[in-house]
């Protein structure tokens, strides 16, 4: 799957980037359409400590996912993204299943 990742005001590092493509490349095994996935990290100028923002755009043919999680880091937000799009879609393919 092909991932486009954007850091917004600030530079990823390759480990984090290596990271996310291979939390990405794991949701081939619950969907295999999966086209691409747009991956936007941003930092919020905030005393909080849960100031990392984590949002993925997932294309499938004829539908998109969203999600955004805003977590302390980077990898434990694209864990909680990567696990919320796996149950979308495994909701998505069950629904085309009973279609068929």
């Amino acid at each position: 799957m092909k991932v486009i990742t954007q850091s917004v005001n600030f530079n990823a590092d390759k480990k984090l980037i290596d990271f996310i493509q291979k939390r990405m490349d794991k949701l081939d095994m619950f969907y295999d359409k999966v086209i691409q996935s747009d991956v936007f990290l941003k930092v919020e100028n905030t005393s909080d400590k849960e100031n990392k923002i984590f949002e993925a755009k997932l294309s499938v043919p004829g539908d998109s996912f969203v999600v955004k999680k805003q977590c302390k880091s980077f990898e434990e937000g694209a864990d909680m993204a990567a696990a919320s799009l796996e149950r979308q879609l495994k909701k998505r393919k069950e629904k085309l299943r009973t279609h068929l």
